[in-house]
C-alpha cells in the first residue's frame, strides 16, 4: 500500500446529511415581539445621545425635546415588554444603560452647556456630581430588583427620587431660562448648587411616593372627567411646554415632604434605614428597613 493509500485510509470518514445546501448549522430564530421592546430601549438612546448633539449645536429647546421623548420611551419599553410577554435579561441590561445616558449623562451635559458653564469649573464639577448621582442611584434599584425577598413598601415608594423624575426636574432652571431668566456667573453658582442638590435626593434614603398603590381602577362616574382632564393637560403640555414643566416641577418637588411625611406617620422614621442581623432573628425583617449592599 503506498502512502496515498495509508493517508486516506486514516481520514476520519464523515457521515453523509440530507442538506445539501452546504449551510452551517441553523442559528435560532427570535421572535418579533423579543426585539420590540429592546428596539423601543435604542430608540431612547438616540434621542437621549440626540439631545446632547443639539445642545452642543446651541438648539437648547429641541435638546430638552429629545430628552423628554426619551424619559417618554423608557416609560414605554419596559409596559411593553410585560404586555408582550418579552421581559429578558438582555432587555433589563439595555434599560439600565439607556438610563445611565438619557437621564445622567444627557441631563447633566445639557444643562452645562447652557448654564452651568458660566459658574466655571464649579459648574462642571455639578453636572458631574449629578451624572455620577444618577448611575449610583441605577446601580443601587438593580440590587434591589435583584433581591428574592422584596419589602412590603416597595411597591408604594422608591428609595429617593428615580433617575426620569430626576432628569426632568434637574432642567428646572433650564426651563426658566428659556422664559427669558437672564442668565450669568450668579445664576449659573444657584444652578450649579441645585443641580448638587437633586444629585443628593437621587442617592438619598428619602422614602417618595410612587403612585403605584392607587391602582388601575376607577369609578365609573370618574372616567370621563379623567380623560377631559388628561387631554386638557396634553393641550396645556403642547401650548405651553415650559410653563408646565416649570409648575410640574415645583409641584413634584413640594410633594417630597409629603411622601416623607406619610411614610413617617406609617413606620416612625423619616428615611429608610438598613436591615440588621437583629431585626432578622424571627425571619421576618421589619416593613421600613431598607435590603443594601451598600
Amino acid at each position: 500500500m503506498d502512502e496515498g493509500s495509508k493517508e486516506r485510509a486514516l481520514e476520519p470518514r464523515v457521515k453523509p446529511t440530507g442538506d445539501k445546501s452546504g449551510r452551517g448549522p441553523r442559528l435560532r430564530e427570535i421572535p418579533l415581539r423579543l426585539i420590540i421592546p429592546n428596539l423601543v430601549t435604542v430608540l431612547a438612546i438616540c434621542a437621549g445621545l440626540s439631545g446632547i448633539r443639539m445642545a452642543i449645536d446651541g438648539q437648547f429647546p429641541k435638546a430638552v425635546a429629545m430628552l423628554l421623548i426619551a424619559a417618554f420611551l423608557d416609560g414605554v419599553d419596559g409596559r411593553l415588554a410585560r404586555l408582550l410577554k418579552a421581559s429578558s435579561k438582555f432587555g433589563e441590561q439595555m434599560d439600565s444603560l439607556a438610563d445611565v445616558v438619557n437621564f445622567g449623562i444627557a441631563p447633566a451635559l445639557v444643562a452645562y452647556t447652557y448654564l452651568l458653564n458660566d459658574g466655571g469649573t464649579l459648574g462642571w464639577i455639578a453636572a458631574l456630581t449629578y451624572a455620577i448621582a444618577a448611575a449610583l442611584r441605577l446601580a443601587r434599584f438593580n440590587v434591589m430588583a435583584d433581591r428574592k425577598r422584596k419589602a412590603s413598601w416597595q411597591g408604594e415608594y422608591f428609595v429617593g427620587v428615580p433617575a426620569p423624575l430626576g432628569a426632568i426636574i434637574v432642567l428646572l432652571p433650564v426651563y426658566l431660562g428659556f422664559l427669558g431668566m437672564e442668565l450669568g456667573r450668579g445664576v449659573a453658582l444657584v444652578s450649579a448648587a441645585y443641580t448638587v442638590l437633586i444629585g443628593f435626593l437621587l442617592i438619598s434614603r428619602l422614602p417618595v411616593w410612587s403612585g403605584k398603590s392607587l391602582g388601575f381602577t376607577v369609578r365609573r362616574d370618574f372616567a370621563l372627567p379623567m380623560m377631559l382632564v388628561a387631554v386638557l393637560s396634553v393641550a396645556l403640555l403642547f401650548a405651553y411646554t415650559w410653563h408646565v414643566m416649570i409648575a410640574g416641577s415645583v409641584l413634584y418637588l413640594l410633594s417630597l415632604p409629603l411622601g416623607a411625611r406619610a411614610w413617617h406617620r406609617k413606620y416612625g422614621t423619616l428615611v429608610m434605614e438598613d436591615d440588621t442581623e437583629d431585626d432578622e432573628d424571627d425571619g421576618q425583617p421589619r416593613k421600613n428597613r431598607l435590603d443594601l449592599d451598600i
